[in-house]
This record gives structure tokens, sequence and C-alpha cells, in this order.
């Protein structure tokens, strides 16, 4: 499998890498500027841009005028072994929360927030073909 690469919108890069870092087994690859960082967890690569000026990246702003900003439903899913087990671990670490376990038709899901809004799912699968081969 290649590479997949998401970038998310954060108000706080710096903040970001620390929650992707300390909660869900992300690597730090590079963070040459306060504005950009690129992480990466198995065959993804997570890409943290801040809203910047115009021509400076993923964060600038469109031509219309309209400026990236994080949250939004769109997400990515970590598949975890043990929902019930890590989700009292991460509330005791002040990870938001935006749902209770989701009982689902491929398993469970919750959804967190990182620090800047944007969600992250958390999946346990429940059926075989649910679950990803390398999870």
């Amino acid at each position: 499998m290649n590479t997949v690469q998401i970038r998310y919108i954060v108000n706080d890069v710096d903040a970001a890498i620390a929650f992707y870092t300390r909660h869900l087994g992300f690597h730090e690859e590079m963070h040459p500027a306060p504005t950009f960082a690129m992480l990466s967890r198995g065959d993804l690569r997570l890409v943290l841009s801040a809203p910047s000026a115009p021509n400076t990246g993923g964060g600038s702003a469109l031509p219309d005028g309209r400026k990236p900003e994080p949250g939004g439903w769109n997400r990515f899913a970590i598949q975890v072994d043990d929902l019930a087990a890590l989700m009292p671990r991460l509330q005791h670490d002040g990870v938001r929360f935006r749902t209770k376990v989701i009982e689902g038709v491929g398993g469970r899901q919750a959804i967190i927030e990182d620090p800047s809004g944007n969600p992250v799912e958390l999946f346990e699968p429940i059926r075989p073909e649910a679950r990803l081969s390398n999870g």
C-alpha cells in the first residue's frame, strides 16, 4: 500500500504535534516552520498547516478570499483494539470527545477532536472484514 497524505488545518501546529504524537502514536517527520509540520503513522502522512498569509502553502486563502479553517466532519480513522479501555485514558488526559461510542454494522467508533477541533475517528472493528490488515 502506498502512503496516503491528509492535510489538516490547525490553529496551533505545536499543540497539534503534541496531541498526535502523545495520544495517537504519530511520529514527527519534519517541522521546518511554526506554521507547518509533517507527521506519520504507518502508511498515513498527516500534514499540519496553520492558516497563513497568501502564497505560503496549504494554509493559504483561496482566490475568492475564503480561508482554510479547522473543524468539519470529514476525518480519518485509526483502528484500535479496545475502544472501551482507551476512552477513559484519553478522557483523563483531557482529550475532547465529539461522541460517545457509536455501534455500527462493522464496528464501534468514537470521534475525538485535536486541539483545533479537527475530528479523528477511533474505530474498533467487530467484523473480520472491517479490520485493517496491518492495523
